[in-house]
């Protein structure tokens, strides 16, 4: 029988994250995102002692860049230092993003902090408040960004403590989504012999398995459109039967969101701009307060397709679309339409019977052969690519995609051409 306790499991915090890749964003909304993972993490430390939350794990990438910015590091001090006066412990694993060897500023760190070491698993334990033994936590930092080897298999339970804790920042069963550094497998994790494994590298929240507890909290500060909903952290609590109860916290100081808007039985221009403007209505409404960066994806088949191809028509309805939300400068609470993307399609897809043995028709017939063969498909994107495919990143693009979005790409590609064909024919 062990006591009573709880922890915050949090990770990738990526203090200081610089958002690269917006474009023509108004300066309330850059400076409200630069300072977004400082705001999230500040939350994160309010709710440890707000809950009297016993200590804190935090799994990896705490800093975004192996030359961890000053900015950063001195308000991780602060903060690690105003749960230090409240008696928490922090146990701290470095990742891919933050590893041992990058630039560190030369700080005083309370000794309740615990960094993990490099050179192996390491275990030191962990205490409620009021002093009682709770746990042993293990964990080791990366020595430097690109670690393949399997750290996983390096854990080790000792005996003498009723919980064991181990902090791992690591792909589990080789996730596309991450670079597989410190690849390991659920079953050897399940076998390991712990109790819990608080994971990081993984910015989805997923929870593997359960008794074991294997848990990705996902990252704390969404920060591009791969990042949509709430993040933030779980806060465990452990029964003195080793019960265990998780709650997510969202600690999210922006929302980044993405709305779908269809055209099918749309006839006019008023109604799409109906549906553009209640979505984002809609994304005000679930961010409760918080600001949103926001993506629309116009899909479906109607009659507005056409005129949706038109060059400008994405950014045209783009630009309307922030003026209808309004500025950033004039509410806490704004919506940042940061893109919209249009994925329609012709409202009769394929080609008339007299276009059958036509250079559009010949061309239709090898798209819609070569979308129900992998391989074809394949082949054909490649082929359409040809010398782009030079290029490392355009190569490594190309490989990752899957067949339903080679499938998709050839049939936007296929009505695009038959629209600018019968354009040019007058039809």
């Amino acid at each position: 029988m062990g006591v009573p306790f709880t922890f915050l499991h949090a990770t990738d915090l990526h203090l200081d994250s610089p958002f690269r890749g917006l474009t023509r964003v108004p300066p309330a909304v850059r400076e409200r995102l630069r300072e977004s993972t400082f705001a999230s993490f500040r939350r994160l430390m309010e709710l440890v002692r707000r809950e009297k939350i016993d200590f804190v794990v935090l799994a990896g990438d705490l800093y975004d860049a192996a030359d961890r910015s000053l900015r950063a590091q001195l308000r991780m001090q602060r903060t690690l230092t105003e749960l230090a006066e409240d008696g928490v412990q922090v146990f701290v694993v470095h990742g891919n993003h933050d590893p041992e060897n990058g630039w560190k500023a030369k700080l005083d760190w309370p000794r309740t902090v615990r960094v993990f070491g490099s050179r192996d698993v390491e275990s030191f334990p962990a205490y409620r408040r009021d002093g009682e033994l709770a746990a042993y936590v293990y964990g080791i930092s990366y020595p430097q960004s690109n670690v393949t080897d399997n750290l996983a298999a390096r854990y080790r339970v000792r005996p003498g403590a009723p919980f064991h804790l181990a902090v791992l920042h690591a792909n589990v069963d080789g996730n596309p989504g991450h670079d597989d550094y410190a690849p390991c497998r659920l079953a050897e994790l399940r076998a390991a012999g712990f109790h819990y494994w608080a994971l990081g590298h993984v910015h989805d929240r997923r929870v593997l398995h359960e008794y074991p507890h294997v848990v990705y909290p996902g990252n704390i500060q969404g920060r591009s459109m791969r990042e949509t909903g709430g993040k933030g952290a779980y806060v465990v609590r452990v029964s003195e039967t080793g019960r265990i109860e998780m709650e997510f916290r969202d600690t999210a100081d922006v929302l980044w969101l993405e709305k779908t808007a269809s055209i099918e039985g749309m006839e006019r221009e008023q109604e799409l701009k109906n549906l553009l403007v209640r979505l984002a209505e809609e994304a005000r409404a679930e961010a409760a307060g918080r600001p949103v960066v926001l993506r629309i994806r116009v899909e479906g088949r109607g009659v507005l397709h056409e005129r949706l191809q038109r060059d400008t028509a994405a950014a045209e309805w783009l630009e309307e679309l922030r003026e209808w939300c309004g500025s950033p400068d004039e509410a806490d609470d704004w919506v940042w339409a940061d893109s919209l993307l249009v994925r329609t399609g012709a409202l009769t897809p394929g080609t008339d019977e007299e276009d059958e043995n036509g250079f559009l028709g010949v061309l239709s017939r090898i798209g819609r052969e070569a979308a129900g063969d992998p391989d074809g498909s394949r082949r054909l994107l490649d082929d359409a690519l040809g010398q782009a495919l030079r290029h490392a990143k355009l190569r490594e693009w190309s490989a990752a995609r899957t067949g339903p979005e080679r499938e998709e790409l050839i049939g936007r590609a296929l009505e695009l051409a038959a629209l600018l064909l019968r354009d040019k024919e007058g039809r």
